[in-house]
Parts: C-alpha cells; sequence; structure tokens
C-alpha cells in the first residue's frame, strides 16, 4: 500500500478560521442534553459550585490566619473562638468541593456511557442508510472509521470542557476579585504569563488532528493485518503458507512509520509546553516575592499574603486550565468534524413506491442492461436482456469475471443499471419500494457470511420479521437440507455457531453451505430465489441431490440459478451463457448441445472429467 501524502501544517491560521470550528459546539452540547437532561443538569450546578468554592475556601483561609495571629498576640478568648470557627467553616467548603468534585466525575462516567453508545447508535443508523456503492468507497469508509475511532468519545470530552472552561471562569471571576484588592497589574500578569502556552497547543492540537486524519488509510491497514494474523478464519492458510513473519513485518513497518510523525509532534509539543510554562512559573514567583515584600513592609497581613499567595496561584493554574478548554475545545471541535460530515454524508434514496406490478404474470425482464462498476472504466455487463416468466427456472453459466454475480445485485436493487432497465411485473425496479421488492427475494450469495449465532438464528436471518421464530426455522432447514445434520447437534437450533463465543461449533464447508440455502428459504412469500453458487462445496452426488430437492420446493417460484457445475443447470428451462459481461448464447440444455457452441464446448470439458 502506498502512503497517502503527508499532511502540511502550512501557514499559521487566521484567528477567525480558528474560532470557525467551534462551529460543532452547539451540537455537542444539544446531544448531551437530549441524551440524559438531568445528568446534564446536575453537571452544571455541580460544575458552577466548583467554581465559586475553591475562592470561598481562600477567602475564609484569609480569616483564619488573621484569627490565629490576633489570637496569639492577644491571647483572647475570643480570638481563639473565631479561629476555631473559621476551621470549622474552611473545613465544611472542603467537604463541599470534594463532594462537588465527586459528584461531577460520577456525572461524567454515567453521561460517557450513555452518550457513547447515543453517538455509536447514530453512526450504525447512518451505516445502515448506506448503498454498497458507499462502502466500496475507500474515501467515505475512512471517514466512517475515524468517526468510530473519535468520536463516540469526543461529544462528551467537548462538553466536559465547555462545563470545566465556565467553572474555571468563575473561579477566575472570583479571584480576579480578590485580587483586585492587591494590585490591577497582579491580575494582568496573571492574565498574559499563560497566553504562550495556549497558543503553541491550540497549533499542536491542530496538527495532531490532521496526522490523525492522514494516517487513517494505513491504521485501517494494519487493523487488518491484526485480523489476518490473529482470527481463525484466517489462520490454516497464514501457518501453512508460513505468512507469520510477512505479515508482522509489514505490520511492524506501518507501525514505525507512524510512530516517527507521532514522536515528532509529541517531542515538539512536549518541548515547548515546558518552555512556555516556566514564563508562568517565573509570573508566579515574580507575583510571589512582589506579595512578599508587601506583607514584610506592613502593606498587607499575614492573612491577606496568605490569601494573595493561594489566589494568584489558583488563579494561575484556572486561566491556564480555560485556556486549555479552549484549546481541546478546537480539537474536540475538529474530531467532531468527522463525525459529522460522516451523519450529513448525502444519500440519494432509490426507493421508490410500488409495491405491486401492472402484469403481475409477466415475471423478470432484462431490457440492454449493462452496469459500470464506480471507478472502473471496463462495463461488467454489457447489452444484457433476457425474460424469466413466474413459475421457471433460469441458469447463469460462464467463467469466473463474466457477469454472473453483478446480474445478481442489479437484480436485488445492490446496485442500479447504468443503462437499460430491469423490469418485475411490468415495472422498472427503480420505480419498487426496496422493502416490497426485497420481500419478495431470497438470495444466497457465493461469499455468504457466515453469523457468531445459533443455528436457528442462523437460518433465521432470512427473514428479519421472523427471525426468531423456531417453526421457520425447521421449515427451511427441510427444504435446505440441513435439518439432517441440525438433528444430530448437541442443542440443535439452540447451538452456538462458531469460535468467537463459547460452547461454539464449526460446521464443514458443505454444512454451512447448506445453512445458507436454508437462509433463502425463511420468507415463506419470496417468488424469486436467486442461488449464486449455492453448492460450491459439496461434492458432486450431495449437489445433485440438493438440485433435485430444490426442484422439487420451488415449483411455483422463479429462481436464478448461478454455478460453474454444468451438470447441475439442466434442470434450468433457460440457461445464459456470459461471456465477457455479454450473453453469448441462449437457450434450453439440448438446445444448446444442438448448437454446439461455447455452452456445449464448457460441458463436454467437465464431463470429460468425470470419465
Amino acid at each position: 500500500m502506498t502512503p497517502p501524502p503527508e499532511p502540511r501544517s502550512g501557514p499559521r491560521q487566521p484567528i477567525r478560521e480558528f474560532f470557525g470550528v467551534f462551529q460543532y459546539s452547539g451540537r455537542a452540547l444539544q446531544l448531551v442534553w437530549t441524551t440524559s437532561r438531568a445528568l446534564t443538569l446536575a453537571l452544571v450546578v455541580l460544575s458552577i459550585a466548583s467554581g465559586i468554592l475553591p475562592a470561598g475556601i481562600a477567602y475564609v483561609g484569609k480569616w483564619l490566619v488573621d484569627a490565629v495571629v490576633s489570637a496569639a498576640a492577644h491571647q483572647a478568648e475570643v480570638d481563639r473562638e473565631l479561629a476555631f470557627f473559621y476551621v470549622s467553616i474552611e473545613a465544611t467548603l472542603v467537604v463541599l468541593a470534594a463532594g462537588c468534585m465527586r459528584g461531577v466525575g460520577i456525572c461524567q462516567s454515567l453521561l460517557r456511557a450513555q452518550l457513547g453508545n447515543r453517538v455509536n447508535v447514530l453512526i450504525l443508523e447512518k451505516a445502515l442508510t448506506l448503498e454498497l456503492t458507499h462502502f466500496e468507497d475507500s474515501e467515505l469508509y475512512d471517514k466512517l472509521t475515524q468517526a468510530r475511532r473519535e468520536a463516540s468519545s469526543r461529544p462528551l470530552s467537548l462538553v466536559m470542557r465547555t462545563f470545566g472552561l465556565a467553572q474555571n471562569m468563575l473561579s477566575l471571576v472570583t479571584y480576579g476579585a480578590l485580587l483586585l484588592q492587591f494590585s490591577a497589574l497582579a491580575v494582568g500578569l496573571l492574565a498574559v504569563a499563560a497566553v504562550p502556552a495556549f497558543i503553541a497547543e491550540a497549533k499542536y492540537s491542530g496538527e495532531a488532528f490532521r496526522l490523525f486524519r492522514w494516517r487513517t488509510p494505513e491504521t485501517r491497514q494494519q487493523m487488518y493485518l491484526e485480523a489476518v494474523i490473529a482470527r481463525e478464519d484466517y489462520a490454516k492458510e497464514v501457518k501453512l503458507f508460513d505468512l507469520g513473519a510477512i505479515l508482522l513485518k509489514r505490520y511492524n513497518a506501518i507501525f514505525h512509520r507512524l510512530y516517527a510523525k507521532d514522536r515528532s509532534l509529541t517531542l515538539r509539543r512536549g518541548v515547548w509546553g515546558y518552555f512556555l510554562g516556566l514564563l508562568a512559573t517565573g509570573a508566579f514567583y515574580g507575583a510571589y516575592a512582589w506579595i512578599v515584600y508587601a506583607a514584610v513592609n506592613g502593606q498587607i497581613s499575614l492573612g491577606e499574603m496568605t490569601m494573595y499567595v493561594l489566589v494568584f496561584k489558583q488563579g494561575q493554574q484556572a486561566l491556564a486550565a480555560a485556556l486549555g478548554a479552549v484549546g481541546g475545545m478546537y480539537e474536540d471541535n475538529l474530531y467532531l468534524s468527522n463525525l459529522y460530515e460522516f451523519l450529513e454524508e448525502d444519500v440519494i434514496s432509490t426507493s421508490g413506491t410500488i409495491t405491486s406490478g401492472p402484469t403481475p404474470r409477466d415475471g423478470i425482464r432484462f431490457e440492454d442492461v449493462s452496469f459500470v462498476y464506480p471507478g472502473s472504466e471496463t462495463p461488467a455487463v454489457k447489452g444484457v436482456s433476457f425474460h424469466l416468466q413466474p413459475g421457471h427456472k433460469l441458469a447463469v453459466v460462464g467463467e469466473n469475471g463474466s457477469g454472473k454475480t453483478t446480474l445478481v445485485k442489479l437484480l436485488t436493487r445492490l446496485y442500479s443499471p447504468s443503462s437499460g432497465r430491469i423490469l418485475l411485473d411490468g415495472k422498472d425496479l427503480q420505480e419498487w419500494d426496496v422493502a416490497a421488492l426485497r420481500r419478495r427475494t431470497a438470495v444466497i450469495f457465493q461469499d455468504f457470511v457466515r453469523y457468531q449465532f445459533t443455528v436457528g438464528e442462523n437460518i433465521g436471518a432470512g427473514d428479519a420479521d421472523e427471525m426468531q421464530n423456531a417453526q421457520n426455522w425447521e421449515t427451511a432447514a427441510k427444504k435446505g437440507m440441513a435439518d439432517s445434520f441440525i438433528d444430530q447437534l448437541p442443542s440443535q437450533y439452540q447451538t452456538q455457531l462458531g469460535r468467537w463465543f463459547r460452547n461454539g461449533r464449526e460446521l464443514s464447508l458443505g454444512e454451512w453451505q447448506k445453512i445458507a440455502l436454508s437462509r433463502a428459504f425463511m420468507k415463506e412469500d419470496a417468488d424469486i430465489l436467486v442461488l449464486d453458487e449455492p453448492t460450491a462445496s459439496m461434492d458432486a452426488a450431495a449437489e445433485a441431490r440438493i438440485f433435485d430437492h430444490f426442484r422439487d420446493v420451488t415449483k411455483s417460484q422463479m429462481a436464478i440459478l448461478i454455478s460453474h457445475r454444468f451438470s447441475t443447470v439442466r434442470m434450468a428451462e433457460q440457461i445464459v451463457v456470459l461471456n465477457d459481461g455479454r450473453i453469448l448464447e441462449e437457450g434450453s440444455h439440448e438446445q444448446l448441445m444442438d448448437h454446439d457452441g461455447h455452452y456445449a464446448k464448457l460441458f463436454n470439458i467437465q464431463a470429460a472429467g468425470y470419465k
């Protein structure tokens, strides 16, 4: 895989562009609010209290120190009582502050769980609206990957930083009011000292985001290599072909390429953060010396000195936290742009409205249908025309790459023709309601999915509305000839399949294919069956039994059968021979054999292999 172009940091972004990225803050707040209003309100109240209480603690501390100094100097009982009273007040405020901080943590934890699920559901709901072509678009797939990797945590992070910013601003207002009693210059020094570190942090946040977007394709390749090395369905070939070392080397190469960028950014961010942070430290100790000087010269009391030192230190921390929150909000907004770019991706609805056609006994018609895959220039299907009548069986044969599976995808509306049209009962498929069309269609693809579900759910997946209908499982299993081996399984239809979960049972390829074939029979009202290489993993004898049985149970249904084995397509009334995306020959088995063309040649080659 060729690495994508490296990200450019480019010239410094203007201030307007920096603040323009905050457009997602309001949406994140709304998302959190709609997720849990009670938790959001609790978070607001607790954050406000957490912002005010530290200044109150510092102010009570001033009274306490002055009371202690007075009691030590005068030995008056009233001063002693007042000192202990201030201790109790400060302790109460500290307990309240600790409770507020703990409450904020609890609210964060609960909101994080709810919000993470909410955002992931939004992403998955959006994914369900995408067409097959979207999943085959690498750029859109990168958007999906980016959204899923970061956006589930970023909305809460943004909201927490927003609340943290409000909390720290409240603290700064109270700290500033106290510091103004000492010097307005001290307030200005507090503000200026934290600005350089903030600018640097914002700059490197933007650079980190650009690096994140740049590296997504390679990160996805790394995840794929992890799956190939560690998953059971790849393990056999990885071991037998001794691919482990090669794959691991490629995995490490990607890591080191990405790590070099991460290392550079981390070092620059850390070094600049350290040196710019020294400015804030210098400002603090300068103010510290100033306050001590004022106390030594009797300009302020010892209690005031204690308060001003504490207020300046905490104010500096609050300001740094506030500016850091702004920088973090900027970074969160950048990441949230991935989420909303994906959620707002235009998906043009291709669903029509009709649920029945004007000529119910007309069946399926392909009229001069051509199709070009996105990103390709060569048509996969060119000018295909045929008519399949109700109750008839059509076999589509041809060599690999001849366009057989593409026809299935066009018929099932996974793709729309580039030109020409496909009619069902006299109406173009584009005018049909997709849900109504798919209720009438049952399909088994050559690369069918082996769900890590129970046996019954694997079969039930063929009809989402009846997925848990045990009676339909059994009926479909009999039609798919899977009932004989299912009855021998430990828990029969409740047996867990696959190795991902506890007590999972693995099946042979032929057994899995019978499960998939049974899945195609789940829709009892489907009158169109499409079987793409349904018996590729079975021996010739088992295949013959399957097709004899299939002919009996599908007498009233239209069926399109795709197969490489010509011996099995003889049951079809109509055979279409595809070559390079075009129909080369068409007719019954006898007609095509009499024609002695391409079909007859391929049939005789296969037949010779059985002699």
